[in-house]
């Protein structure tokens, strides 16, 4: 259920490929607890144009996506160990950040749900 899309300037798959990006940010998730096995999902979107502040600084941020009903201290627990774990490989990247949102499970719906 959980989705987690990274956003990030295109330099960022250069310095790590993009498959071990989503390697450690899988991992770290199912490492909480918080998940099913195989229920997370992570994707990655490699940006050339953008601009931070006018500058072309590197940057990554993730949109987390999850099912409702976790508390904060979860969701802050989960956020603090993927920013950790992600400036452990990337330490001079200088904007690293993450937004968790949580899907209502009274209107999410999939194909297997119809």
């Amino acid at each position: 259920m959980p989705h987690f899309v990274i956003d990030c300037s295109e330099n960022i798959i250069k310095i790590k490929s993009p498959n071990e990006i989503i390697q450690k940010v899988y991992d770290t998730a199912e490492s909480t607890d918080l998940f099913d096995k195989g229920d997370i999902k992570v994707r990655i979107n490699p940006f050339e144009y953008y601009n931070i502040g006018n500058t072309k600084n590197d940057f990554i941020h993730i949109f987390a996506n999850i099912m409702e009903g976790r508390t904060v201290s979860q969701k802050k627990t989960l956020s603090e160990k993927i920013i950790t774990e992600l400036k452990l490989i990337f330490p001079n990247v200088p904007i690293i950040s993450i937004n968790i949102r949580d899907f209502e499970k009274a209107t999410y719906c999939n194909k297997s749900m119809v």
